[in-house]
This record gives C-alpha cells, sequence and structure tokens, in this order.
C-alpha cells in the first residue's frame, strides 16, 4: 500500500486534516461530519464513509483528471491510519 502524508491545521478549532499523494500531487481534505461542517466545492470529486457512530466526507482539492481509483485509494489507506476496519466508502451521504 501507498504512503501518502497527512497534514493536520495547526488551529485546535479545525479538525479537517488532508491527505497527500506526494507522487501525483493530489490532495484530499477529510472532514469528521460529527465536529465540523462540509460545504462541497464545483468540480471537486466527493465521497463519503460511514463506520459505526463515524461519518466522514472527504473531497479532493485541485482535481484535475486523476483517477478516481487514487482518490478511493487514499480514502482507504486514511480508514486505516484512523483505524476503520469496518469503514465503508459511499458515492453519496448516507441517510
Amino acid at each position: 500500500m501507498s504512503n501518502y502524508l497527512i497534514s493536520i491545521s495547526g488551529d485546535v478549532t479545525v479538525t479537517d486534516e488532508i491527505i497527500h499523494d506526494p507522487i501525483s500531487k493530489l490532495k484530499v481534505k477529510a472532514f469528521d461530519l460529527l465536529r465540523s461542517t462540509f460545504k462541497p466545492s464545483k468540480g471537486e470529486i466527493r465521497y463519503f464513509v460511514t463506520s459505526g457512530e463515524e461519518k466522514l466526507a472527504f473531497e479532493t482539492k485541485g482535481y484535475k483528471k486523476h483517477r478516481q481509483v487514487l482518490v478511493l485509494h487514499m480514502i482507504a489507506w486514511y480508514c486505516l491510519y484512523l483505524g476503520l476496519m469496518e469503514a465503508q466508502i459511499h458515492p453519496a451521504l448516507p441517510i
């Protein structure tokens, strides 16, 4: 599995993190939907993850026709990093 980088804001009130792929330069921002707000950006790809009570949103930053499998791989890697072994990735926010 590839290694990605995670940047975390120095601001303690911000709970969102950004996953970086150093090879393709693609960035995917992770939002904890229970602690932060998520407003979709036009032209970006987004996915949602559920795992038990956890609900996360992921959105690309600077999407330029990267393969969507790369975005999904980055999300799966991040879920493993968080220890969300039963995470399910959805194309839309499940109710």
